[in-house]
């Protein structure tokens, strides 16, 4: 009886530990089919794959949790080989998250990339996987903080020199994983490899992506001072601003001097004292108060001006025709015919 249950666990891990490796395969899969492909990374297809990659393995993520693999007491001898791999669940997630696209919400992304990246560098910090310094805080204050000082100009330069060596190695050290990996990748897919090897070739994996983990921090630590500018501009550009009230705008003259300004005046025979705008409207009102004084014209006033108003060619003609005047452009009429 004690054996059957005792048996009932390893059966219920046999049967998570293909469901979880099947997560982590079909993932890493995915990941290659992105990074690798000739299509923009906005494209919907594209965004299909990044997203069931983050579902694969934010499952897997869970089921590791309830399998409780890793433990921080615990040392890098202790975990199996066939575990070792699954190491790379944060390191996955961050770069599928990298390559999600909403601008909306890119700088929450790339805080969560890093935060992925971070994570996974802790844990191979703890296990000792690597050698390397775990990266301060983006916004670097432990770094402006060693900076401050009259020495601070120097600091700088040996700051970049080192920051510059440190690019290099981790170039070269990426490379000569790479090269070892392709050594081991076709005996460890093939199942030709022993225990040894396979161990290798998952340590390796761990290492190299150690190396693009510190690369990508670099790169996500610039993209959100970036980020952050452009949203102060944005705060700043949106803020309301109270309207100006412009005083209306005087007529002046520019004189020589102010006593040529006192003899000659403004050099004009009358300057403007109204707006057009102003003028219409003394003289609806001036109008309104000739009309509401009940002054009124008599019936032929009345019909001479409505006919004025039916026909104000025809009533000018007359006009101009009983003044002894011609229209412009009439000319000279008389023998005509």
């Amino acid at each position: 009886m004690a054996e059957a249950v005792a048996a009932a666990p390893e059966d219920d891990e046999e049967v998570a530990g293909p469901r979880l490796s099947q997560l982590l395969e079909s993932s890493r899969r995915l990941l290659s089919e992105v990074e690798n492909t000739q299509e923009s990374t906005n494209s919907r297809f594209i965004q299909e794959k990044v997203k069931q990659g983050l579902e694969s393995l934010e499952k897997a993520s869970r089921m590791m949790a309830q399998l409780d693999l890793f433990s921080s007491n615990e040392d890098l001898e202790e975990i199996a080989s066939s575990d070792l791999k699954y190491l790379l669940v944060p390191a996955l997630r961050g770069a599928f998250t990298l390559k999600l696209v909403n601008l909306s919400q890119r700088l929450e992304q790339v805080q969560s990339a890093r935060a992925y990246f971070v994570d996974f560098l802790k844990q191979c910090k703890n296990y000792q996987i690597a050698k390397f310094d775990l990266p301060v805080n983006h916004d670097g204050t432990s770094m402006k903080k060693s900076l401050e000082g009259p020495t601070g100009s120097q600091q700088i330069l040996v700051a970049m020199a080192s920051h510059r060596q440190a690019k290099i190695e981790r170039y070269k050290q990426k490379k000569e994983l790479e090269n070892k990996l392709a050594a081991l990748e076709s005996a460890v897919e093939n199942g030709r490899a022993d225990e040894e090897q396979v161990r290798e070739y998952y340590l390796l994996h761990l290492q190299k992506w150690v190396t693009i983990s510190l690369e990508e921090i670099e790169s996500i630590d610039q993209e959100i001072a970036i980020l952050k500018t452009r949203d102060i501009s944005k705060q700043a550009s949106t803020s309301q601003i109270p309207p100006q009230i412009i005083p209306p705008f005087r007529p002046f003259v520019l004189t020589r001097d102010a006593t040529q300004a006192k003899v000659f005046g403004s050099g004009y025979p009358s300057l403007a004292s109204m707006t057009v705008t102003d003028w219409y409207e003394q003289r609806q009102k001036w109008d309104t108060f000739k009309n509401s004084t009940g002054s009124s014209m008599g019936s032929m006033g009345k019909l001479w001006a409505a006919r004025r108003m039916r026909f104000p060619f025809q009533i000018l003609n007359s006009e101009l025709q009983s003044e002894g005047r011609t229209r412009r452009g009439s000319g000279n009429k008389v023998r005509r015919g």
